[in-house]
């Protein structure tokens, strides 16, 4: 006679509880941070795959269809110079995300960099950082971008001079100005956090244990530090977006040819009554744009913060 032993049950699944586990399992229930994270996936791949998915070649001009209103050949219609305002905006998509993304990151860096050192050492390190800090905060921004931006395109240096002979010299331009206006912030959310987190005891047992104070920035307080980190730089992608696309308007900004939405917008400012689809559809690829980014930042922003309720 067999026995027949009970069969064993499947074993459960293990629920991660890790912060970033967590986290993800609270974005994934805000709607809006979803929606816009879909929607900033098919920016990525329009800017990806312009060339692919463009009608037109964004320069290519046409005399005859000079304000030709939305077609089925122009689906958006057509601009001042007959060229063809969807592979405009598809191609525009790449200048304004590679200055998002660009900006965002080296303000991050340079942001958490000097808010950590300010925060671990403090003393005159945090002296001089902070009042630098606030010195820089108080100076009004939009007015030295343009002033800025109008030197590197007059000046005579050398090195600007034959930076300026590549027709993707303001995109560098543009990006360095709004990293050194953009990194403050996060410098100074990045320093308050570390004030906190030098005192606990994990810090304590790594400087007794003989961690170097590199090695203990590096590996006991900047892993700490990334829901903030991760916040501000998504925020920080919609505010360049916005910032090039404001400076580009003004004329101060991205030149042409080099096709973005800003400068499509300054274009469109004397003719918007008579062609309002000229300046529509940039003004509509900005707004839609930034929001994605605005709403994804503040889902993150719930989904690390364990007070909010997702």
């Amino acid at each position: 006679m067999t026995t027949t032993l009970p069969a064993k049950p499947a074993p459960r699944r293990v629920r991660s509880n890790s912060t970033l586990a967590t986290a993800l399992r609270r974005l994934r229930k805000h709607r809006a941070a979803m929606l816009s994270l879909v929607v900033i996936a098919l920016l990525i791949l329009t800017a990806i795959f312009a060339r692919v998915i463009a009608p037109y070649d964004p320069n290519a001009q046409d005399l005859a269809g000079i304000y030709v209103p939305p077609s089925a050949a122009h689906l958006m219609g057509q601009d001042s110079l007959g060229r063809d305002l969807l592979s405009r905006i598809i191609y525009g998509s790449r200048i304004s995300l590679l200055v998002g993304f660009s900006v965002s990151l080296f303000s991050i860096l340079l942001g958490t960099t000097m808010g950590v050192l300010a925060g671990f050492f403090g003393g005159r390190t945090d002296t001089l950082i902070s009042r630098f800090i606030e010195i820089m905060l108080s100076v009004p921004e939009l007015p030295l971008q343009l002033t800025l931006s109008g030197l590197f395109a007059v000046s005579d240096a050398p090195a600007i001079a034959a930076l300026r002979e590549n027709p993707n010299s303001s995109v560098f331009i543009i990006v360095g100005i709004f990293t050194f206006f953009g990194w403050m912030g996060t410098a100074r959310l990045v320093r308050g956090e570390v004030l906190k987190l030098k005192n606990l005891e994990y810090v304590d047992a790594a400087r007794a244990l003989g961690a170097s104070s590199a090695r203990v920035m590096a590996r006991h307080l900047v892993p700490n530090l990334l829901a903030i980190i991760i916040v501000n730089g998504t925020l920080a992608i919609g505010g360049a977006i916005l910032g090039e696309a404001a400076l580009s308007f003004l004329g101060f900004g991205i030149q042409p040819p080099v096709s973005t939405w800003g400068n499509m917008l300054s274009n469109a400012n004397e003719v918007v009554l008579e062609h309002p689809y000229v300046a529509f559809w940039p003004g509509f690829a900005i707004l839609i744009t930034v929001l994605a980014f605005n709403f994804l930042g503040d889902g993150l922003r719930d989904a690390f913060d364990p007070k909010s309720r997702l």
